[in-house]
């Protein structure tokens, strides 16, 4: 009994230590263009400076960084004025995919920040 307590206290550790890790893997740049497009959405206050900083760390704790900027990438890209060349940046399921995943951990950051 002793020993499985031992071993998910130790898995509980490791767990949050890969969260932490992939978490602090995110540049301070992109957390603070994240931020800053946050604010600008929110009224640009000092509520929304903190709600907007605890949603990139929500969404930072549930996405590797490429995988964030691959999102990003892709809808900065789909937003733009490409014509037939924007589709590999609309159509490939992988890009669909990647953008679903950050919309998702967007919206549990919401939950959890806003």
């Amino acid at each position: 009994m002793t020993q499985t307590r031992s071993l998910l206290a130790a898995l509980a550790v490791l767990t949050a230590g890969a969260a932490a890790a992939r978490a602090s893997d995110y540049p301070t740049a992109a957390r603070a263009d994240y931020v800053l497009g946050c604010m600008a959405s929110n009224g640009n206050t000092q509520v929304a400076l903190e709600k907007c900083s605890c949603a990139i760390d929500a969404i930072a704790e549930q996405l590797p960084y490429a995988t964030y900027q691959g999102a990003e990438t892709a809808l900065r890209m789909q937003a733009g004025t490409l014509g037939e060349r924007g589709a590999i940046f609309r159509d490939p399921p992988e890009v669909r995919q990647t953008i679903g995943a950050l919309r998702q951990a967007q919206a549990e950051a919401t939950l959890r920040c806003f």
